[in-house]
């Protein structure tokens, strides 16, 4: 948000869509005036919203109660509920500039060997889009390095090209009852396209290309191995894989524009005519189909909405507009004004490991994220906030 947007971004919406999508928008500005939750989910991520709505006095509150959080509150690095979410936010409204004591416990704590997860959630992918948002400092550079060092060491070269394994002890209980052996991950949020997208910035960048253009290389043939009808979400070995919802963390749009997004990165003329193949074939599935059944931008209507909407932003064809405005209204019609954070309901895994109906204010599956995606089919500025969705 602090450098010029690099495309000219048109709003999308008008006439009565629009009027209604800004009612919306007046209404997630409201009830998130005083949002009493942490981290990216809570406060950051209603910075985020406040800060592309203008309000620079409110997102700058915001933020400084996240920063402060920070540094009162041990976290794990993750960029979903972890310090480098925090931080990527801080800077990219402007609040912080030095983050190289950030930068200096990240490289501590990906040092080899690495055990943890290599996903854009909580992993090494994650920790990439938070150092590719600050470089060239010296120190986010080390950084970039030792992601890429890490994703080499811990892939797996296969006959249909590179991939990274999930160890089962990284699921969560539930996703473990049904993959108890682990496996392989096709969703951008916690598998292989995230991985994509952070390699192809890093050879965009000059970073480890010696290991990072293999390793991009691989994991795009292994990705496109498994394209059909549509992309499975999980691959277990032994087991038929299972097609997948239609999202930006699981399914083919997210591929697509992960896919896209790489091949503009380092142009790959292939790639960008694959990526627009899948996407278009994605805009003709029944939205009764889609799997989507709320709102915000992780796996419901408005994460597709602004998935389209930026791959029209990108090339102009009018069949991305269309797709993106039916989401946008399927997103509306689900506000009911009555009923949790402006209208919104968040349908996610709670606590107790059950999926449920919640109140969510956050970036990912909440109003927070709804409100960017409604202000980026409204207005002319780059909704530059989605590099966090490594788009």
């Amino acid at each position: 948000m602090k450098n010029a947007p690099r495309v000219s971004w048109r709003p999308l919406l008008e006439g009565e869509l629009a009027s209604r999508a800004e009612e919306a928008v007046r209404a997630i500005r409201e009830d998130l005036a005083e949002p009493a939750y942490p981290f990216l989910e809570g406060k950051a991520g209603a910075a985020l919203f406040h800060g592309y709505l203008g309000d620079a006095e409110r997102a700058d509150q915001l933020m400084e109660h996240a920063v402060d959080a920070l540094e009162a509150t041990p976290m794990p690095p993750g960029l979903y509920a972890g310090f480098t979410g925090i931080a990527w936010a801080a800077h990219h409204l402007g609040v912080a500039d030095d983050m190289s004591e950030i930068d200096e416990i990240l490289l501590t704590a990906i040092t080899a060997p690495w055990t943890g997860d290599y996903d854009l959630i909580r992993g090494l992918a994650g920790f990439g889009v938070y150092a590719l948002e600050q470089f060239p400092r010296p120190s986010a550079a080390l950084c970039l390095e030792a992601i890429v060092d890490r994703l080499d060491e811990t892939a797996q070269r296969l006959e249909q090209g590179v991939t990274w394994f999930t160890n089962p002890e990284l699921l969560f209980p539930h996703q473990r009852e049904r993959f108890p052996r682990g496996g392989y991950n096709l969703g951008v949020a916690h598998g292989v396209p995230g991985v994509i997208a952070f390699l192809a910035n890093a050879c965009r960048l000059g970073i480890r290309p010696e290991k990072a253009r293999p390793l991009l290389e691989g994991a795009v043939r292994w990705v496109l191995s498994y394209r059909g009808p549509r992309f499975p979400a999980w691959v277990e070995p032994g087991v038929e894989a299972q097609p997948s919802r239609l999202a930006w963390c699981y399914g083919d749009p997210g591929v697509a524009a992960i896919l896209l997004s790489a091949a503009r990165a380092i142009g790959n003329e292939e790639w960008e005519r694959v990526a627009l193949d899948i996407a278009l074939r994605a805009t003709t599935a029944a939205p009764e189909d889609s799997g989507v059944q709320d709102a915000g931008l992780c796996h419901g209507a408005f994460g597709l909405a602004h998935l389209y909407n930026r791959i029209y932003q990108a090339g102009g064809d009018e069949r991305f507009a269309d797709a993106a405005r039916l989401w946008y209204r399927r997103g509306l019609d689900m506000r009911r004004p009555e009923r949790c954070i402006a209208g919104f309901e968040s349908w996610e895994l709670g606590a107790d490991m059950q999926f449920g109906w919640r109140k969510d204010p956050g970036f990912l599956a909440g109003a927070a994220g709804i409100g960017l995606a409604l202000l980026a089919s409204l207005t002319s500025v780059e909704p530059e906030w989605d590099r966090l969705l490594m788009l």
